[in-house]
């Protein structure tokens, strides 16, 4: 039985993989991974995939998930402010929705709302100028009643 483990795998990444084996055959039992390598790990699940890294370096898939997502997120707390204002106002521009205030819409609702329960007990509500909490708090009644 043929494995296709280092032919399907990109050249930086089939690199790594080497540097890690190496490092496999020279250390104690039970040694952590020194960070350099971790380092590389994390880049290479940047651009290659974490699951894709994982399993071609031989190491933990949520180890290196959370390595790949503490990277991120010390990255986002690391942007200049500026650069962060001029994104979202950049965002801003792109946006394609307007959200409204509830005030603007709620109670301006008109539906009309059928329920029915597993005993056969049907219900027929039309609602007009109502808020969402009403119609949540009477269909909740109406589930919960004993028919």
């Amino acid at each position: 039985m043929s494995t296709k483990r280092t032919c399907d795998l990109p050249t930086r990444l089939e690199n790594l993989r080497q540097r890690f084996e190496r490092w496999r055959r020279t250390r104690k039992v039970r040694s952590r991974i020194p960070e350099p390598l971790w380092a590389a790990a994390v880049k290479s699940a940047a651009k290659y995939g974490i699951h894709r890294t994982a399993k071609a370096l031989r190491v933990d898939y949520y180890a290196l998930k959370k390595r790949v997502e503490q990277k991120a997120a010390i990255a986002g707390t690391q942007q200049k402010p500026a650069a962060t204002a001029s994104k979202a106002a950049a965002a801003a521009a792109e946006a394609t929705f307007l959200e409204l205030p509830a005030a603007a819409w709620a109670g301006s609702g008109e539906c009309t709302l059928d329920l029915e329960d597993a005993g056969g007990a049907k219900l027929r509500v039309y609602l007009k100028g109502f808020e969402a909490p009403d119609l949540a708090a009477l269909s909740r009644s109406f589930w919960q009643s004993e028919s």
